[in-house]
């Protein structure tokens, strides 16, 4: 395993994208950190050249409740299973053609419990896509479909996703039965599944 920090791989990204655009998965379990340190990568990217780094989370592509529940899969909401894989990867298609002005990208709002579509916009001056989601690089059909310039995977205690998969349900107003129940019944199920059935990233960052 290769293993960076936060602030050696930014230096990573800017080197290996030069002139170009590079889009890069940040694959991880849930609760490991990914949205923060992908926004933290983001932000210091963008303190050294303005502009430069932009951030698509991949849970905008979670199907809506109404699909899910009449696929019966409203319990597992989070799964791979739950996603549109396919619109992913058609984004991540026009995202490296990087031929319009700019992209509209959806984002998930985990109050509302519903992707907005066009919430975010991605110029053409970017240079680094960073992807972040938990089954960026998963080593099963239609996922690993999916290919980017560079991945990095955030590696994370078992007991420290707990605790913040417990504190996320709990900023969502859920009580902690059910929190567990979340946890329990779908939660550890992808986090096993993302630790088991990844393909091989290019760098590992600790999740602290």
């Amino acid at each position: 395993m290769t293993f960076t920090s936060p602030a050696e791989l930014a230096q990573i990204l800017l080197d290996r994208s030069g002139n170009r655009r590079i889009i890069v998965a940040l694959a991880g379990a849930p609760g490991s950190g990914k949205s923060t340190l992908a926004e933290t990568l983001a932000a210091t990217l963008n303190e050294r050249i303005n502009g430069v780094a932009a951030v698509l989370p991949m849970d905008g592509f979670h199907f809506d409740d109404i699909v899910l529940n009449e696929r019966g899969l409203r319990a597992r909401k989070g799964a791979p299973e739950t996603f549109d894989v396919s619109g992913l990867a058609h984004l991540l298609e026009r995202i490296r053609q990087n031929v319009e002005p700019e992209i509209a990208v959806p984002i998930f709002d985990r109050a509302l419990e519903i992707s907005r579509a066009g919430a975010r916009l991605i110029p053409r001056t970017v240079r680094i896509v960073i992807v972040e989601g938990n089954y960026l690089l998963l080593d099963r059909a239609p996922w690993s479909s999916l290919t980017f310039d560079l991945s990095v995977m955030l590696v994370a205690d078992p007991t420290v996703l707990r605790q913040r998969l417990l504190k996320r349900w709990a900023d969502l107003d859920i009580d902690e039965q059910e929190a567990v129940r979340k946890i329990d019944g779908n939660d550890v199920a992808n986090a096993k599944l993302i630790q088991e059935c990844s393909r091989k990233s290019d760098y590992f960052v600790h999740s602290e």
